[in-house]
């Protein structure tokens, strides 16, 4: 096993939940956040997207390759990536359902770029073993997918924080 992923995968959630503490701190006596009441057109066909090839597929990878196959690399590759995804749910729920706080906008952007340098690294990884090609070749779609969500999200960010509301409340 490759404890220095491992180790670093712990040091990132020790960082980023730091952040997020430091950021509900300071942010707690806002009001209780919500997420505006209509979503985007493109959001429902997009969370699917996401769900098949960002979870989906992954977990297969992992139970055909890496449990069926006996595949070590392919373990160390993908579960790492899958874990960070459930602890971003867990804390996007976290920070959204229960502290109704506007870090929950903030989440994204912790944890999307590591999950991307994380996909890079499995598939460098797997770059020495000939007999995952296909788990390589998913994991750089899965960075494709990565950097179109992280876009997506940049892209939101005036309407999850209400400022066209704001904009025209101050005119």
């Amino acid at each position: 096993m490759n404890y220095n992923l491992l180790l670093e995968t712990i040091g990132f959630l020790a960082i980023a939940n730091s952040f997020f503490v430091i950021f509900w701190r300071r942010w707690r006596n806002l009001p209780p956040y919500h997420l505006p009441e209509s979503l985007p057109s493109w959001f429902t066909p997009w969370l699917y997207i996401v769900l098949i090839v960002g979870i989906l597929l992954p977990v297969g990878a992992l139970l055909w390759w890496g449990v069926f196959l006996g595949n070590r690399l392919v373990v160390e590759a993908i579960a790492p990536y899958l874990l960070l995804v459930g602890l971003q749910v867990l804390s996007e729920s976290v920070t959204l359902n229960q502290l109704q706080s506007c870090v929950w906008v903030t989440v994204p952007f912790v944890y999307i770029p590591y999950r991307i340098w994380q996909l890079a690294r499995g598939a460098m990884l797997l770059g020495e073993d000939s007999g995952t090609l296909w788990v390589q070749r998913l994991l750089i779609l899965e960075i494709g997918v990565w950097v179109i969500n992280y876009l997506l999200d940049l892209s939101e960010i005036p309407r999850l924080l209400r400022w066209d509301i704001q904009e025209e409340s101050e005119r």
